[in-house]
């Protein structure tokens, strides 16, 4: 990934989607002004933040890629399977009880938010078609990754090899110690690798990027780049629930057709 600064905001970006007519970002937690645990850019209006320092936070985020209100559409996020296509009416729109948003129409951001979930961007050049998906290991274990590919094969026509798949920051294998009752769950609903779970000290260690990129190449999703970057590993960069003890703001992804 490139990591690129505008207007004090650090963000970064796939380096296969450069020239592809997409406006991308996954932006870190610097750049904006919210303070303590939520220092800087938190996008979360629910974990506790000032809601001014928020509406600050976003308004700095639509100057810099050029967009207003109107013009984004986020989802309240649950861990479900649910996908919802969007247009041009549901600008200015938070989708209820939806964990991810595919949309065909140009200058239409879709906007989600992060604290150690991954953030999934899926991409259809053939009929330019963009989504992005929120994927924590429930929504995995209650099956938003084949759901969000076959929402694009319905709602798109969309055919699975034709799908260009990012993997955004989120919490590695070095850090996410789950119990065995996560990863039976997880294995019940995706091809999980022996190598996507990892036995260390003790504990579990569930490799969740990997997880939802094994679910991707099962489903016939095969260009996938990943970035590698773990979320708890680099607080100084991202909002992690689990390395900062579930008092921390979340950091946003967004995608646009332009």
């Amino acid at each position: 990934m490139y990591r690129r600064s505008a207007n004090g905001i650090v963000f970064y970006q796939f380096e296969e989607l450069d020239g592809a007519g997409l406006t991308h970002a996954f932006l870190t937690r610097l750049g904006g002004v919210s303070q303590g645990p939520y220092a800087t850019l938190n996008l979360g209006h629910t974990v506790g933040d000032d809601l001014a320092a928020v509406q600050e936070n976003h308004r700095r985020v639509f100057a810099l890629f050029g967009v207003d209100r109107g013009q984004v559409v986020s989802p309240y996020q649950v861990h479900s399977a649910h996908i919802r296509p969007v247009g041009r009416e549901h600008g200015g729109t938070v989708q209820n009880s939806t964990d991810g948003l595919l949309t065909t129409t140009p200058g239409l951001m879709l906007l989600f938010r992060f604290a150690d979930c991954v953030p999934l961007l899926l991409w259809d050049p053939a009929h330019r078609a963009v989504g992005l998906v929120h994927a924590g290991w429930r929504g995995v274990a209650n099956g938003v990754v084949r759901a969000a590919v076959e929402a694009f094969v319905r709602h798109v026509g969309s055919y699975p090899g034709d799908l260009w798949a990012g993997i955004g920051p989120a919490i590695g294998p070095c850090c996410y110690r789950v119990g065995p009752e996560v990863i039976e769950r997880v294995a019940q609903a995706v091809h999980l690798p022996p190598d996507r779970v990892h036995h260390r000290d003790d504990g579990l260690y569930l490799d969740l990027p990997g997880t939802v990129q094994a679910a991707l190449e099962a489903l016939g999703v095969h260009r996938i780049e990943a970035s590698g970057i773990c979320t708890a590993c680099h607080t100084d960069e991202w909002f992690s629930h689990r390395a900062e003890g579930g008092r921390t703001g979340r950091f946003g992804a967004l995608v646009m057709l332009e």
